[in-house]
C-alpha cells in the first residue's frame, strides 16, 4: 500500500454529483482517478495491458486506488466510518457538518473537542488554528459560438488550495510489476491535469510524492471494511447487507474518448466513501458506462480499497 500526495499548483475541478458548473466536490473520486490514470497509460502506449491488468481481470484488478482526500500540513482528511460518526456524546462541537475528519479523529474519536474546530466553508474538522486546506473559487468564462461569434458567458467553481495543502491518496498495487507504470502515469497527468477544466491549464501538480502506507491505519475489526474508494460489488462479494452502514451515490459523466464526440455514459450507482461494510472479503469491479453504440467500452471502476474499521470505532 503507497500514499499519495499531490500538491496542485493551481485550481482543480472535481465535478459535482449535481452536474452543477457552480459547485465542486471536496473529493477527486476513485473512478476518476481510475479514468485518468487509463488516459495517461493510453498515452504511454500500455492501454490493453493496463486494461487486462484491471478493468478485464477475472481474478482481480492488480491496482486499486483509493479517492484522493485533502490534506493540510501533516493532517490528512478523510470521510469517518459511518458506524463511528458523529460520535455519541459530543459536546459542543458542530460535528454533523463535518464532512472529512483528521485521520486519527477517524480512527479513535473526539477525544478532546477543546483541540477541534469544524470549518464551514470546507465541511472540514480542523486543529485549532490550522487553516483550511482549500477554498471554493468562481471563475469566469464563456463559450463561442465559432460560425455566429455568439457568446455564451458563464461561472465555474474550483478549489484552491493553501500552499501546505493538496490531495492525498491510497494505491495498492498486488503485481510489483505496475509499480513504476503507475507511478509514471500519475507523473504525466501531474503535468497535464486531473479532473475538468484542463484546456485551461486547471488539475495540474508538482511531482507526485509516494510513500509506504503500510502503518497508516493500525489494526481493525475483521471483517468489518472501512471503504476508502467508490465501490461496485462483484459477483463473488459476500457482502451482509443487513449490516454494517453504508450509502450510494450515482455516478453519471460524459465520455472523453478518441472515438469522437462526447457522449452521456449510462448511470451507475456506487456505495460511497466512508461506507463500512461487513464482508470476508471485498474485490468489486469495473462497470462498461459506454453508451449504446459506442464503439469501445467505457468503464468506471468501482474496485475496492478499503482498510478494516479501526479497532477503537465500534464495527
Amino acid at each position: 500500500m503507497l500514499e499519495i500526495r499531490l500538491r496542485p499548483a493551481g485550481p482543480w475541478r472535481a465535478g459535482h454529483r449535481t452536474g452543477d458548473r457552480e459547485r465542486v466536490d471536496a473529493v477527486y473520486h476513485s473512478d476518476a482517478l481510475y479514468s485518468a490514470v487509463t488516459h495517461a497509460m493510453s498515452a504511454l502506449g500500455w492501454l490493453d495491458e493496463w486494461l487486462d491488468a484491471t478493468a478485464r481481470a477475472s481474478e482481480g484488478s492488480a491496482v486499486r486506488f483509493s479517492s484522493l482526500f485533502p490534506f493540510v500540513g501533516d493532517t490528512r482528511l478523510l470521510p469517518p466510518p459511518r458506524t463511528a460518526w458523529p460520535p455519541s456524546g459530543a459536546g459542543k462541537l458542530y460535528v454533523n457538518a463535518a464532512k472529512l475528519v483528521p485521520v486519527e479523529v477517524a480512527r479513535r474519536g473526539v477525544v478532546n473537542e477543546s483541540r477541534w474546530t469544524v470549518d464551514g466553508a470546507s465541511e472540514c474538522l480542523l486543529p485549532v488554528g490550522l487553516a483550511a486546506p482549500f477554498e471554493v473559487s468562481m471563475r469566469s468564462g464563456a463559450a463561442v459560438d465559432r460560425i455566429t461569434g455568439h457568446t455564451e458567458p458563464h461561472r465555474t467553481a474550483c478549489l484552491e488550495f493553501a500552499p501546505n495543502a493538496g490531495w492525498w491518496g491510497l494505491v495498492e498495487i498486488t503485481n510489483p510489476d505496475w509499480e513504476s507504470r503507475v507511478k509514471s502515469a500519475l507523473l504525466l497527468l501531474a503535468d497535464s491535469g486531473f479532473g475538468g477544466e484542463r484546456s485551461r491549464g486547471w488539475g495540474r501538480a508538482g511531482e507526485p510524492e509516494f510513500s509506504d502506507a503500510a502503518s497508516l491505519f493500525g489494526e481493525g475489526h475483521p471483517g468489518a471494511w472501512w471503504m476508502l474508494s467508490l465501490y461496485s460489488p462483484h459477483a463473488e462479494d459476500a457482502v451482509d447487507w443487513s449490516r454494517g452502514d453504508y450509502a450510494t451515490v450515482t455516478r453519471a459523466g460524459w465520455t472523453d474518448s478518441t472515438a469522437g464526440v462526447s457522449t452521456k455514459k449510462k448511470n451507475v450507482r456506487m456505495i460511497e466513501e466512508g461506507s463500512v461494510l461487513m464482508a470476508p472479503a471485498l474485490r468489486g469491479r469495473a462497470v462498461d458506462v459506454a453508451p449504446e453504440g459506442f464503439p469501445h467500452p467505457a468503464w468506471r471502476a468501482g474496485f475496492a480499497l478499503a482498510v478494516p474499521v479501526p479497532v477503537e470505532v465500534e464495527a
